[in-house]
């Protein structure tokens, strides 16, 4: 059995968390009236996990290339 990237597997694992934490946490924000708080923390959440995303897919790429040359 093949087993998934780390570069797939630990955003996607973010991203459930992010997702459950909006859940529980930020619609009591978003209610009370913090709109500003709620989508800035969500956006800057989002916009790290994908940055993850491209820099350890890189590093993926990097190191399999590296592997095949040597």
């Amino acid at each position: 059995m093949k087993r998934l990237p780390k570069h797939i597997v630990i955003p996607s694992l973010l991203l459930i968390y992010l997702a459950v934490m909006v859940g529980v946490f930020g619609m009591r924000v978003y209610r009370a009236g913090d709109y500003a708080h709620f989508f800035i923390v969500t956006g800057v959440s989002l916009v790290v996990i994908v940055l993850l995303f491209f820099i350890m897919r890189a590093r993926h790429r990097r190191d399999n290339d590296r592997n095949n040359n040597a």
